[in-house]
């Protein structure tokens, strides 16, 4: 086993965070042998355009989130350490990946081997992500395939070459390298979009919403303070 600190980091705007979100870090995290898992919520996601919920609120429903993951690894004996980390929303401006990818290797050194967790739809966009090759210097990639998405049709040249320099099929090179490695991983397959659940909180399928979609605690606070009505 690597004696090399493996810290994942679940980025998003969490808006709200759902069960795919839980079952990605869950996945890695048993996966990877993560020392710990940063849920990081966005402060201003600058490509989500206007309408998004307050980041107090998103951070307060990611840390609920965070109960049930907790709870979950703990279920699995899975002695991964979760934390909700508010890196972004303190830092003023566009919440920009490279910027957090900076101040987390400024945090963790080095050796630390810090992991992008993410699903293979973000791994497709990632050249409209500001300054995205400079990523590669600071992180590695754990990337999950999600239905509906094919990289092999949808990628761009750029993602080609990015993968051509960068792609690793070795897990244990991922577990023991610091960065600049992205392993795609096709075991898990999760078809949950907060996008989605946002616009079925607005109608009558509100009440059909259960906490296999939304983490309880989530869900509570949703219900408590009334939002996505």
């Amino acid at each position: 086993m690597s004696t090399i600190q493996k810290i994942g980091i679940l980025g998003g705007t969490f808006d709200p965070p759902h069960n795919g979100h839980l079952k990605l870090a869950i996945h890695f995290a048993r996966l990877l042998h993560l020392d710990e898992l940063l849920l990081i919520p966005s402060g201003e996601p600058w490509q989500k355009g206007s309408g998004i919920t307050p980041a107090e609120i998103r951070f307060q429903l990611t840390e609920a989130a965070g109960i049930d993951l907790t709870k979950a690894l703990q279920y699995l004996k899975i002695p991964t350490q979760v934390g909700i980390d508010r890196i972004e929303i303190e830092r003023a401006g566009p919440s920009y990946s490279i910027d957090t990818a900076k101040s987390l290797r400024e945090r963790y050194g080095p050796e630390t081997n810090l992991i992008w967790l993410t699903g293979v739809d973000s791994l497709i966009h990632l050249p409209s992500w500001n300054t995205w090759q400079n990523l590669f210097s600071y992180m590695n990639f754990a990337v999950a395939s999600r239905p509906n998405y094919d990289l092999a049709t949808e990628m761009s040249p750029e993602i080609s070459k990015t993968l051509e320099k960068h792609q690793t099929l070795d897990l244990r090179a991922l577990e023991i390298t610091p960065y600049g490695l992205i392993y795609i991983d096709e075991s898990l397959s999760v078809d949950l979009s907060s996008t989605d659940l946002r616009n079925r909180l607005k109608t009558s399928d509100r009440n059909l919403i259960e906490s296999d979609q939304i983490p309880s605690h989530t869900l509570q606070i949703i219900t408590k303070l009334g939002l996505y009505q």
